[in-house]
């Protein structure tokens, strides 16, 4: 059969390339925002180490104005600056006069000044890479330490220091600009500790606060006013109060301004002038990304190169996965009769649907066989009944036989073997259809097996053989009473069938965490290895005669492997010739008796 000729739109070639080029537009498209995101990236941290590189030398230029009166000798350092940053540095006065400049142009490199170098307004040492609010640290003026009173500070705090370790705590010694020492300790200090002589202001300390407190007292209008030192351990930077001793949000917010204006009046002489710093990039670059039209020429041949190997790659692969489909499709359209394999060519996906198909093909072939020999399996059981039946009916209408107990009773046995074939037949069929219905409760495995082996017990009487229990008391199953004692009858009817005289055949049970085991044990002729796995199978019998000679008709274990089903559980049989035959039922564990007991 000539398969039809499928749409562009709808064939898997055309699928696959569609998904190709997407693929690929979205690569490309992934690949250039990241190019630009990386790149903008780029250029903010580049921002970012410019901003740092211009607060460290505003910080550098401040604390040389913090710490010297006059200009004179900061040309050095923004030469120096200039060479580590790559940057133009140029100091001016406020008036515009060039202090110190990195190029040799006498003008300003901008028109506005990148920052005001002021240490008494903007205070660029606490907190670096930050412009502060406030009065640059180092700007000291008279509170500088001599190097004798440095030494002198630095044994009393080398002693607070002892004094606090001795006590078990932990400090360190920090230094101010003023070359001042100070203890700082996560805990407070102990009063053993706590002399008071480090805190003592020096004598050239003592002269510059009283000076300072002056000009603070002067600006608060109040004599009763004071400055702590500078740097000190003190807790707060103000101390003030009123001769009333009440305080108020715009009387403390006079005297902090009092205070600022007072060391900034204080340390004025000691600082250099305010100056304006300008400063401009040796070799400026736009950060903009831009792309020239050669690059943009570039990256279209490049994209058109990619979007060109994709659709060939995928043309080839895409021709070969079509290839063995097709072949698949011709052959499910062949005739049910003709079992086709078809060639197992890869050992991708498509190998192994070619490998599955092969696979069922050959299940499809042996279902048809066994369809076959089922239905004259079926004919076979039902014939022979059916023929005794006819062949006894039509002597006795002809009057050569009489109607007697005997004949009868003979009929009548053929009647219940052709309706015991119709039941199993039934049976089979409702599992098949998923028909079949159980009404599952809660029972003993000792009674059910009790219950077969007393409705066995005559025959085994008669048979001379052995028919022994072992169960504990506590085993307990969920299923359906009656079918269970249908699926061990069978099992147990077997047994009956293959066991000889002064044989033996057990039923046990017992509990595991998971399931509960159901076997049927015998002593008879057992099963020859390579018909274990047909003995479950319909009308199956290991002679291969059909000799009625030891009964059954093929159907007996195939409902039972189906009935076990049903309830969940599986059936397995093992057997050693000549000695045993175990047929073991593997049931769910009760799930009520969990919950009863719990």
């Amino acid at each position: 059969m000539v398969l039809p000729e499928v749409p562009l739109h709808r064939s898997l070639l055309f699928r696959l390339l569609l998904t190709s080029v997407v693929i690929a537009v979205c690569s490309v498209a992934a690949t250039a925002w990241l190019a630009v995101q990386t790149t903008t990236r780029a250029v903010t941290e580049a921002r970012g180490h410019v901003l740092s590189e211009d607060t460290d030398i505003l910080r550098r230029l401040s604390g040389f104005a913090a710490t010297h009166r006059r200009w004179d000798g900061v040309q050095g350092i923004v030469t120096e600056l200039s060479r580590t940053t790559g940057r133009r540095i140029s100091l001016t006065t406020t008036r515009g006069v060039v202090i110190a400049d990195s190029a040799s142009q006498d003008v300003r490199p901008s028109t506005q000044a990148s920052a005001i170098v002021d240490p008494l307004h903007v205070d660029t040492y606490t907190s670096p890479g930050a412009q502060l609010g406030g009065i640059d640290p180092r700007a000291v003026g008279p509170y500088l330490l001599s190097e004798a009173e440095r030494k002198h500070l630095r044994t009393l705090a080398d002693k607070r220091l002892a004094c606090l370790r001795s006590q078990g705590l932990d400090g360190d010694i920090e230094e101010t600009p003023s070359g001042r020492p100070s203890v700082t300790s996560a805990d407070q200090v102990p009063w053993e500790c706590a002399d008071g002589k480090l805190n003592t202001p020096t004598p050239g300390e003592l002269a510059a606060l009283n000076e300072l407190n002056e000009f603070f007292q002067s600006c608060l209008g109040s004599p009763d006013a004071f400055l702590s030192l500078p740097g000190s351990e003190r807790d707060s930077y103000v101390h003030s109060k009123r001769i009333d001793d009440k305080y108020d949000d715009k009387y403390d917010e006079k005297a902090r301004n009092c205070a600022d204006e007072a060391r900034r009046r204080q340390l004025g002489p000691y600082v250099a002038p305010v100056a304006e710093l300008y400063l401009a990039d040796v070799s400026r670059s736009d950060p903009r990304f831009d792309l020239s039209t050669a690059n943009k020429v570039k990256v279209i041949g490049v994209t058109g190169l990619i979007l060109a190997l994709t659709i060939a790659i995928t043309s080839v692969v895409a021709v070969r996965l079509v290839r063995p489909l097709r072949v698949l499709a011709a052959a499910a359209q062949r005739p049910a009769d003709q079992h086709i394999r078809v060639p197992v060519t890869t050992r991708d996906e498509t190998g192994y649907l070619a490998a599955a198909f092969n696979e069922f093909t050959a299940r499809r072939e042996r279902l048809e066989e066994q369809r076959k020999a089922m239905v004259s399996d079926i004919a076979h059981e039902l014939r022979t009944p059916l023929t005794n039946i006819r062949g006894w009916l039509e002597v006795t209408r002809d009057g050569i036989a009489e109607p007697d107990p005997e004949l009868l009773a003979g009929l009548h046995e053929e009647a219940l073997l052709l309706q015991r074939v119709v039941d199993d037949l039934q049976d089979l069929a409702a599992a098949d259809a998923g028909t079949l219905k159980l009404h599952r409760e809660l029972l003993s495995a000792g009674e059910l097996l009790a219950h077969v082996a007393a409705a066995h017990g005559a025959q085994a009487e008669a048979s001379g053989i052995t028919l022994l229990k072992q169960v504990p008391d506590d085993v307990q199953l969920e299923a359906d009473p009656v079918r269970m004692r249908q699926i061990v009858g069978n099992l147990v009817s077997n047994a009956f069938r293959h066991t000889s005289a002064g044989g033996t055949i057990t039923l046990t049970a017992e509990q595991t965490d998971d399931h509960v085991l159901l076997a049927v044990r015998d002593t008879g002729s057992g099963i020859a290895p390579e018909d274990l796995p047909h003995i479950f199978d319909r009308f199956w019998r290991a002679e291969k005669s059909r000799s009625r000679r030891t009964g059954g008709s093929g159907l007996g274990l195939a409902i039972v492997r189906h009935l076990v089903t049903a309830h969940g559980g599986t059936v397995t049989a093992t057997s050693d010739p000549g000695v045993e035959t175990v047929f073991t039922l593997h049931l769910p564990k009760p799930r009520r008796a969990e919950r009863h007991r719990a």
